[in-house]
């Protein structure tokens, strides 16, 4: 039995039972799998997500009086983002031949694969793991993917070493059972990389109770963990993984020469919260001290076993690491870590201001070879009339076979390019409408994030990816009205409370909180260090333009030099927002002379600046707008 704080008197929820009774993750999955049946049972579901899938159904199939039309989501796990070609091309053919004919990219640097049908799930599964891939503890009650930043520097060792450490750290913390090969390979153990030996030491050592002697799962035994689990590893200053929102970030520490001396520690990040339930929230993570590289492992397991043997197992809303280091303060956290870990950790070093990058465009690797960043809009790899992003990356993977990089922000690094190919993946890329000159995205689009909610999400109570597009146009439209069409400003919207796109570290935050109705959070800042806080309670989709234009507005007038609007937002405070929103009065429309805005033009000329339009898109007369102010400035 797991050693728990929890009184012995209150009754464990529901899910304890249910991990405790499927002889470390096998059933009752293993049975249902086999069952001639379109959908699992709730027990199988919970079991299921540890194998790293959830089932969903397809709400916008739904018909009274008739079976839900079930599907599963299938997640990868990917350490460092770190996708192979071959990986790719099998998730790109699984997503044709079994899926909805996309690929999602997943703000945690996995891909997800949706409408799988239950009978067609071992064949995905085990098509992954046969090319370089794994599922395993993508969901569940564990450590799910470790993320780092993805680019690709070989000329700075502190990047190299982020994607070493995700590896390992992800090694350490994969599940032992061996359910996973018994169920989606019957039995056959397939491993696309050998473990290092430093890792399988320190899953054996039992430092001062941190492991179950004995057990099939060493470091979790038959309860895993209360809830989820979340690693980072970043160094200084690169923040391109939002390095407050884990529940344990580490960040690289070198000497003058790039060799490794150790890790600072951040602990107790977590987006997830409920509506109307003050008891959950969102929180970042804090310095709780520094190690040497040689006790990074064991640190790591004194920190999981204090939250493993202490987090809630009662109530899962509270399970999370952040609420138990906000009831017992950080001394307390660490001082029980240290019990674990058997010693003190050193002080937190000072580190430089984080910076929040993406890595679009081309870049120099620093060997010789260039990567290449490209913009995804909410994560979706789709091919549509004019933007063929999956045939692009399906094209230039099968013809120069290269490795890739998921980002935290829901996009693709192509890395290990060789100079000479630059000029033909660039044409295929032209070809298929794909826009690799970040200074050609639109900036609202280029920094916001937005998770997939309906139809598919089971916790969705409104839509965020399919509707965010429009929302960001619309306020396009806003700040273009407001001569503000330059600003850039980080949005990010869920369909839900449970934050998977990390709303509340955003400028401008929309959180689903009703049909077509979403909660506002303002005061994140650009480079994610800040948490930002609830404005609004419920905006209906209608009134955003109302509801946005007097904080414009406001923030034009006001700001100081080079400050952005989140920022902008904290420094005044809410109720001088509140107080000027109240009491604007909307800007109206400049009267015009008759045929003011009409300009004729030749059909070749509006057939290339239609083409135009669709490329960057903008609309056609924004485009001749600021073609004609900066004719009219020359």
């Amino acid at each position: 039995m797991v050693n728990t704080s929890v009184s012995l008197t209150r009754k464990i929820s529901k899910l304890e039972a249910i991990k405790e009774k499927s002889n470390f993750l096998r059933e009752p999955l293993a049975t249902e799998l086999l069952e001639e049946t379109t959908h699992f049972t709730e027990n199988a579901v919970q079991i299921l997500k540890f194998h790293g899938s959830y089932q969903q159904d397809n709400r916008d199939n739904r018909v009274k009086g008739q079976e839900k039309d079930y599907q599963m989501m299938l997640r990868t796990r990917n350490p460092g983002g770190f996708i192979s070609p071959e990986l790719y091309l099998t998730l790109d053919r699984l997503s044709d031949e079994y899926g909805n004919h996309t690929l999602r990219v997943t703000t945690r640097q996995g891909f997800q694969v949706h409408g799988i049908l239950k009978k067609n799930l071992k064949a995905a599964v085990s098509a992954i793991i046969k090319n370089m891939g794994s599922t395993l503890g993508a969901c569940g009650d564990l450590n799910r993917n470790v993320l780092a930043p993805p680019a690709p520097f070989k000329n700075r060792p502190e990047y190299q070493y982020t994607w070493e450490y995700a590896d390992k750290i992800a090694d350490l913390f994969r599940p032992q059972t061996e359910a996973y090969y018994e169920i989606w390979l019957d039995g056959e153990k397939f491993l696309s990389a050998e473990e290092s030996p430093e890792v399988v030491a320190a899953r054996q050592y039992n430092s001062n109770k941190t492991i179950f002697a004995g057990k099939e799962e060493p470091i979790y035994g038959e309860h895993y963990m209360p809830r989820k689990f979340k690693c980072s590893v970043t160094v200084p200053g690169d923040n391109s993984i939002d390095v407050y929102t884990h529940d344990v970030s580490l960040v690289v520490m070198t000497d003058s020469q790039g060799i490794l001396q150790g890790f600072n520690i951040l602990v107790g990040g977590g987006m997830g919260r409920t509506h109307n339930k003050e008891e959950t929230f969102a929180r970042i993570a804090e310095p709780i001290g520094y190690v040497a590289k040689e006790d990074v492992y064991d640190i790591l397991k004194a920190i999981v076993a204090t939250q493993r043997d202490y987090g809630d197992r009662v109530q899962r809303r509270h399970a999370r690491m952040k609420y138990l280091i906000n009831d017992w303060g950080i001394d307390k956290f660490r001082a029980k870590v240290e019990e674990y870990f058997g010693k003190s950790l050193y002080p937190f070093k000072t580190l430089p201001k984080w910076k929040y990058q993406d890595f679009l465009g081309w870049n120099e690797q620093g060997d010789g070879h260039l990567f290449l960043g490209i913009s995804i809009e909410n994560g979706r790899v789709k091919d549509e009339v004019n933007l063929r992003l999956k045939t692009a990356l399906r094209r230039i993977t099968e013809q120069f076979r290269l490795p890739m990089r998921l980002t935290a922000n829901h996009n693709v690094i192509l890395y290990e390019i060789d100079p000479s190919h630059q000029e033909a993946i660039e044409e295929i890329l032209q070809d298929c409408g794909v826009i690799t000159n970040p200074q050609e995205i639109d900036a609202l689009t280029r920094y916001s994030i937005a998770c997939p909610a309906l139809p598919t999400c089971g916790l969705a109570i409104t839509e965020s990816e399919r509707v965010l597009p429009g929302i960001i146009e619309r306020i396009k439209t806003v700040l273009s009205k407001l001569n503000m069409a330059s600003e850039k400003i980080v949005i990010r919207m869920t369909g839900c409370p449970n934050g998977c796109a990390r709303p509340y570290m955003a400028e401008l935050g929309f959180v689903g909180s009703a049909p077509n109705t979403y909660q506002i959070w303002l005061g994140g800042s650009p480079n994610q260090t800040n948490l930002a806080e609830p404005y609004l309670q419920k905006l209906l989709d209608k009134n955003i333009e109302k509801f946005l234009e007097p904080l414009f507005v406001y923030f034009k007038q006001e700001k100081t030099e080079q400050e952005s609007f989140g920022k902008f937002c904290r420094r005044v405070g809410f109720k001088s927002l509140r107080s000027f929103s109240e009491t604007y009065k909307p800007i109206k429309p400049r009267r015009i002379r008759k045929n003011q805005h009409r300009v004729s033009i030749s059909d070749k000329m509006f057939v290339q600046l239609k083409a135009v339009s669709q490329i960057n898109k903008q609309p056609m007369n924004r485009i001749v707008h600021e073609a004609l102010k900066t004719y009219f400035s020359q």
